[in-house]
């Protein structure tokens, strides 16, 4: 690398001063010429630069000089000037801007207005103008875009300064045959070969590139590394299709209760990629090892017969506390036993007809959520979503008074047998 980058200040509005060459067409000899009134004077020259430097409107400088603003602004942009003027647009700035947008660079317009390109940019989008297509590059720009490449200034702060879309920039530096002075040298011999064989150790492309910066080598980020490994021909098996040798392999690590961890570097396979082999092969729960080698005593089946009764019935934390455990060891071995928490089941048709004959028949809330295994929030914001809230005044029966103690216990069987049963007395009334 041959040089560091650095911010542009937000005053800064070019890096390099311009001045357009002036079309001279054909040499004649040279004749004396006659006086111009309006020929500008070094003096005047001198003020406007002044003037101009101290932010005046072209308005003002043109009144100070005595000359038409036209004519004050053609030579600014003569002398290739250029400010990020902080003063407020007036009508003609604001006409001259309508008129000339998208017909010529941004650029040019900028230097004839007296302002900066990016404040260009932003007042044609306050006056909703549109620009159908990008106008074709001006030398300023081609300037700027020369020395920010040199200098190092960041693409990004070359393109907000020129006023054209990153991409752009981009794209003309290329055609240019620019190079970013903080662009990398190319790859040497001593760095592919110091690359690889730090590649071979399976460390990750990031401490790769970390670790060739720390030893000199030119800086550079773990995509346009893993770019060039590839390139090498070296690939770290990701994607690549698994074949006989390897699930053989595997297997045998499932049923010795071998460490997965070495099959990484062997195969060059990513932990998930072993994972979802063993999904497919039916390997996943078979494993001598079902804890693998963690230092925590092991479940038990009596500790995960009762965790198969009590999840999503019980709350986690008394769960854990019981079995001795913490609340995250718990919901980790409840997923991989496939327990589903009762918050998260969906409810089925079943349930949501005894929850209509619970509403209906006036059966507890709280009943109809230990019939259900489920918490009674649970039900109640299920029941309100199905149009059966168990508090709503306009309920047909309304909730026992008697003491849960001395009720009978319901089950859902019990329940959807209420909607049966009333219509069976709905039939004895009519035969009656």
């Amino acid at each position: 690398m041959t040089q560091t980058s650095f911010d542009l200040d937000a005053d800064i509005v070019e890096l390099a001063p311009f001045i357009p060459e002036r079309d001279i067409g054909a040499t004649t000899p040279l004749v004396e010429l006659a006086f111009r009134a309006d020929a500008w004077l070094p003096d005047e020259v001198q003020r406007l630069r002044a003037a101009f430097a101290e932010d005046w409107t072209i308005d003002e400088i043109a009144l100070l000089l005595g000359r038409s603003r036209a004519s004050v602004a053609t030579r600014i942009h003569d002398l290739g000037l250029r400010r990020n003027s902080r003063r407020s647009w007036i009508a003609w700035e604001d006409e001259e801007l309508a008129r000339c947008y998208a017909q010529e660079p941004t650029a040019t317009l900028a230097a004839r207005l007296g302002r900066g390109v990016s404040a260009l940019y932003a007042r044609a989008q306050l006056l909703g103008l549109s620009e159908p297509g990008s106008p074709p590059y001006s030398g300023w720009e081609d300037a700027q875009l020369c020395v920010g490449y040199e200098k190092g200034v960041p693409v990004a702060q070359i393109a907000s300064l020129i006023g054209r879309p990153f991409a752009g920039v981009i794209s003309r530096a290329s055609a240019l045959g620019l190079r970013h002075a903080c662009q990398p040298d190319d790859w040497s011999d001593a760095e592919m070969a110091r690359a690889l064989a730090l590649a071979a150790t399976g460390a990750p492309y990031v401490a790769i590139a970390r670790a060739l910066a720390s030893e000199g080598f030119p800086v550079r980020n773990s995509r346009s590394l893993g770019q060039r490994l590839r390139k090498l021909g070296y690939g770290r098996g990701w994607g690549r299709p698994w074949n006989t040798e390897e699930d053989e392999l595997l297997r045998h690590a499932y049923t010795s209760g071998a460490s997965l961890t070495p099959l990484r570097d062997r195969l060059g396979r990513s932990p998930h990629s072993i994972r979802w082999r063993a999904e497919a092969l039916g390997l996943r729960g078979t494993h001598v090892r079902r804890d693998g080698f963690r230092q925590g005593p092991v479940w038990t089946s009596g500790e995960e017969a009762r965790l198969q009764a009590d999840y999503g019935k019980v709350p986690t934390r008394d769960i854990a506390k019981d079995l001795g455990r913490g609340v995250r060891a718990v919901l980790y071995h409840a997923n991989r036993l496939g327990l589903v928490h009762g918050f998260m089941r969906a409810f089925s048709a079943d349930e949501d007809s005894a929850i209509r004959n619970a509403w209906t028949h006036g059966v507890s809330m709280v009943d109809v959520a230990q019939a259900l295994g489920r918490d009674p929030a649970v039900i109640g914001k299920h029941a309100a979503r199905i149009g059966c809230r168990f508090n709503d005044p306009a309920r047909p029966s309304r909730g026992p008074r008697t003491r849960r103690a001395n009720r009978t216990s319901v089950t859902l069987q019990s329940l959807l047998a209420l909607n049966a049963a009333a219509a069976v007395d709905a039939d004895q009334s009519i035969a009656a």
